[in-house]
Order: C-alpha cells, then structure tokens, then sequence
C-alpha cells in the first residue's frame, strides 16, 4: 500500500464513480453549449489582488479560506477560490469585450480551492460548473441563467431542489440600506472580529451561520424596503421571465451570497437532503466587478453550479444516471495468431465508434471471461486455433449467455447491427 494519501478535505475520482462526475458535468454544460456560451479555461491560480479587489476583503474566502504562494520571483499567488473573477479577468485580457457582440458568454469546468473544515459536501479541492454573460444589463439575461440551471437540474433527474431569490440593490440604493443595517448590527452583542467585519460589509454579517448571530438577526432592516424604484423594477421583470418560463422559485429577502462583488439579482440552488451544506450552486448580478479589477464598466451576471453537492443530491433523491457503458465489446483470443487477429479487430470497432477492450496479458480463458464480466461488456468475443482454421470468432452475449460463430470478415458489421 502507499504511504502517500490524498490531502485532507480532498477526493480522487476514480472509476466507476468517477463516470457519474462526468455525467453531471455534461449535463449542467449542455443548455449552456446550446444557448451561446462558449468553453473558458482559466489557469488554477492568479495574482492574489484579483481575488482581494473582486472576491472581497471582508469575505471569509479571502481572509480565511485562500491557499496562497509566494513564487522564487516574488510574486503572491493564490490557488484560485472560485470561478468569475478568473474569467472575466481572462475576457478583459483578451479583449473579448470589443469584439462588438456583447454579452460575452461563456462557460467553465474545473477545480477550485478553499481551506475550510472537511464535511461531507464541503471539501478543500471542489469541481464547479459556471457560466458568465459579460457585458449586458438586461433583466432576460438574470432570468435565462436561472432558467438554464433549473433546465440542468431537471434533466438530470433531480426534483427536491430549491430556488431562492433576492435583489441586493445597486449603487444607488444600497448606501442608505448599509448605514441602516450597519447602525442596527451595533446594537448588537457581537465578537469583535464580526463587529469589525460589519463596518466594511454589514451584508457579509447576514451571511454569518452561527446559531446565535442569526438569533439575533430576526428583526435586522431588510434590503427589499430600501431597493429603489429602478432595482425594483428590474427584480421584478427577472420574476415575471422565470415565472412564465415555468421555473418556480421562493423569495428570500436575507439571501446575500458569500462574495462581495453582486449587485440587484442574487440567487442559490438549495436541496434539503444534504443537511448543513444544502447550497448546491447560486450566483447572480456583477455590475462593479469589472471596474473593480481594473476593467471597464461591463454589467456581468453568471453562476457556479457545485459538481460533487450535485452529485450528493442525486443520491440524496437516490437518482440513478442513465450512464453509457464503458465497453461495449470485449476480445478474449486464446493464442497468438488470435491475439493480432482480435487486436485489430478491437481497433476497427473503436474507429467505428464502438466502445472495445481487449483481453491484456496473456491470461487463460476462465481468468479472461471474468474480466470480460467485470468489463461489464454486452458482447464477448473469443477466438482460438480451431475457430481461426474455420474462419470464424465465437461471439457471445453476455446477457443471455447465448454463442454463436460469427464470420472473421462480418464480425464488425455483426456487432455493429446488434449494438443498433
């Protein structure tokens, strides 16, 4: 055995499990691919300012939760701790902004890095699905990524999972909700660490989780009262849209989100079956962010989808994936004329799409019918002297236990019409 294991808080994804990672990854992607949004990949880390300016200083994430490196060069690094402020720092490098079609929309797939206490579904190295539409301020553009989200979920079988919404203002409306809610937070009996968080953002200390803080937040001033007559307008269009889409949502008026850069629509995905981590993604407006890092004004709303909180609720719900088999046909040659024959026979599959293994290592024919089994392959083919004298393979079906010899040169056209 090794004596090296995973770092703690971390998880490898091996097979066969690792198969329904991709399964969600593919279908949380696939309204994204067929809506516009097109493939980012980001490095796993950046200048530790980009997250400072954009993340927030105030968040847990930057003060807390960031791994960060100092290069030999003197440069101060951080693995990256969640997705938009790397892509939209990647679409203004690239000046995809100018092209003349904006809103820019893209899509992501990758891992992210926050170092918090491990429980099931928080974890150190997590694996996020997100999208960004960079560049509009249209209430159609809110409501079309909720909607894509709740069409991924739903296509994936899930059914338990929740939608909140809330409007966190703007510029305009949210100064005088800040010295309301930051004039009420000193009344209260709170730690020092809490108190100093709520002068640079009162709205981080509604986010806080502890019993007794939220105890104690019952009766806090709550935004909606103080959204001005344009946020309230704009939250209301995003309503009505999502509503005649048939995506049903419930409004949560102390709903803030962990980062500091959203503005008006602010949303999360919630599934009750996964206990004290029920956030399974969320995500909502930016309009500052670019400016924040540098950029140009570019209102920007988007979402991170958790792929392993996805995969929990699916077993929460106990929804078992439709999962393509991995090996479809699998070759047992018994001799080394055999061996070269069924070789390229496997390859030939392959190349027309038949999904083939082979039967490595020389084994005898009752250790390469178990692996043929454990393949979990529909059909077997075996071959040995006797059968390459007659010109035929012995095909097998593995679920009806049914043999049958099948002409060297129809083999591929035989399992080809059987696999429909």
């Amino acid at each position: 055995m090794s004596t090296f294991k995973a770092p703690k808080g971390t998880y490898d994804l091996i097979p066969p499990n690792s198969a329904r990672f991709l399964a969600v990854r593919d279908a949380i992607s696939a309204p994204l691919r067929n809506s516009g949004y097109g493939y980012i990949e980001t490095p796993g880390f950046e200048d530790v300012e980009l997250f400072a300016r954009g993340v927030g200083e105030s968040t847990d994430i930057v003060t807390k939760e960031m791994y960060t490196l100092t290069t030999k060069g003197g440069s101060e690094l951080a693995l990256r701790p969640e997705g938009t402020a790397s892509v939209l720092r990647a679409a203004l490098e690239a000046n995809l902004h100018k092209a003349g079609n904006l809103p820019v929309k893209l899509w992501y797939s990758g891992s992210y890095y926050r170092y918090e206490r491990p429980q099931k579904g928080r974890y150190r190295h997590f694996s996020q699905v997100g999208a960004e539409a960079i560049g509009a301020e249209d209430p159609a553009l809110d409501a079309e990524l909720i909607i894509l989200a709740d069409q991924a979920y739903r296509s994936l079988g899930l059914r338990n999972f929740r939608i909140l919404l809330n409007s966190l203002g703007d510029k305009e409306c949210r100064p005088a909700y800040r010295a309301a809610l930051q004039d009420f937070l000193r009344g209260l009996d709170l730690d020092e660490e809490t108190l100093r968080r709520a002068e640079i953002n009162p709205l981080r200390v509604l986010d806080d989780k502890r019993a007794d803080v939220q105890k104690q937040l019952v009766d806090a001033p709550l935004l909606k009262d103080h959204l001005c007559e344009a946020c309230k307008a704009y939250h209301e269009e995003v309503r009505e849209l999502i509503t005649a889409a048939g995506v049903v949502f419930e409004d949560d008026p102390k709903l803030v989100r962990g980062l500091d850069y959203y503005t008006r629509t602010t949303f999360e995905f919630v599934h009750d079956g996964l206990g004290s981590q029920s956030a399974v993604g969320g995500g909502g407006r930016y309009d500052g962010l670019s400016e924040m890092i540098g950029g140009p004004a570019l209102p920007s709303v988007g979402w991170a989808l958790g792929v392993d909180r996805t995969v929990l609720a699916l077993e929460a719900e106990g929804v078992e994936l439709d999962l393509p088999a991995t090996t479809s046909v699998f070759a047992v040659p018994m001799g080394e004329e055999a061996r070269r024959l069924l070789f390229a026979k496997v390859t030939e599959l392959r190349k027309v799409g038949v999904a083939a293994d082979f039967c490595f290592g020389g084994k005898g024919l009752k250790s390469a019918m178990k692996s043929a089994h454990r393949s979990g392959a529909r059909f077997t083919i075996v071959a040995g002297e006797r059968d390459l004298a007659e010109g035929v393979v012995q095909l097998k079906d593995m679920e009806s236990g049914e043999q049958t010899a099948v002409g060297v040169g129809e083999i591929i056209a035989e399992l080809q019409s059987r696999l429909g």
